[in-house]
């Protein structure tokens, strides 16, 4: 059992032992739009720009405490549902928003860091890295693996049923919180840093 909380600790839960999972560093202008957003930059953003993200199946995703805290935004009227704390904006996850494509990417700065090795193995995919800042940038590497565990994992919760069992979408499919739009396309960039 893994656990995760935001800054303040009004949100508490756990992630459920089991496999698999994938740990993938992002680079994306998107996740570097959401973390300047929330004021997150400093905690979340490596020094390229890069978002350390475990997706798991949102089946083994447990909220403690602190589920009503949970609030949502899209960077645009088609991006990602972006799930952070409304308490103290710390940054949560991403998960599509059809809840039958059941990962959530857990954002690194809401995990227990020092157990994430220990918990769910130390290789780490580099994606999106045309979009790292600073020289010189990353190498992209682990994104065909990433996308079969992807697939892997979506299939057996669509054919298992477990993807009904999202703490973040109702039983009929809407999330939890309104999502609040931001944008639209291009409208939410991040600061560029030197």
């Amino acid at each position: 059992m893994h656990q995760l909380s935001c800054r303040c600790g009004s949100v508490r839960g756990h992630i459920r032992d089991g496999r698999p999972s994938n740990r993938v560093r992002c680079f994306c202008r998107d996740c570097q739009a959401f973390a300047a957003h929330l004021g997150a930059e400093a905690t979340v953003l490596d020094a390229h720009g890069g978002t350390e993200i475990l997706q798991v199946s949102q089946a083994r995703l447990v909220f403690d405490t602190g589920l009503g805290e949970l609030a949502c935004l899209r960077l645009s009227p088609t991006g990602l549902l972006r799930w952070y704390a409304g308490c103290c904006n710390t940054p949560i996850g991403n998960t599509l928003p059809n809840p039958k494509v059941s990962l959530i990417g857990l954002v690194h700065s809401c995990l227990d860091r020092p157990s994430l090795d220990r918990d769910f193995g130390s290789g780490v995919a580099n994606v999106n890295t045309g979009a790292a800042v600073g020289e010189p940038r990353p190498p992209g590497s682990g994104l065909l693996s990433t996308l079969a565990k992807f697939v892997a994992m979506t299939v057996a919760d669509r054919v298992s049923g477990r993807y009904r069992q999202s703490p973040l979408f109702s039983g009929n499919g809407v999330p939890i919180a309104e999502p609040r739009v931001l944008g639209g396309p291009g409208t939410v960039t991040p600061r560029r840093r030197p």
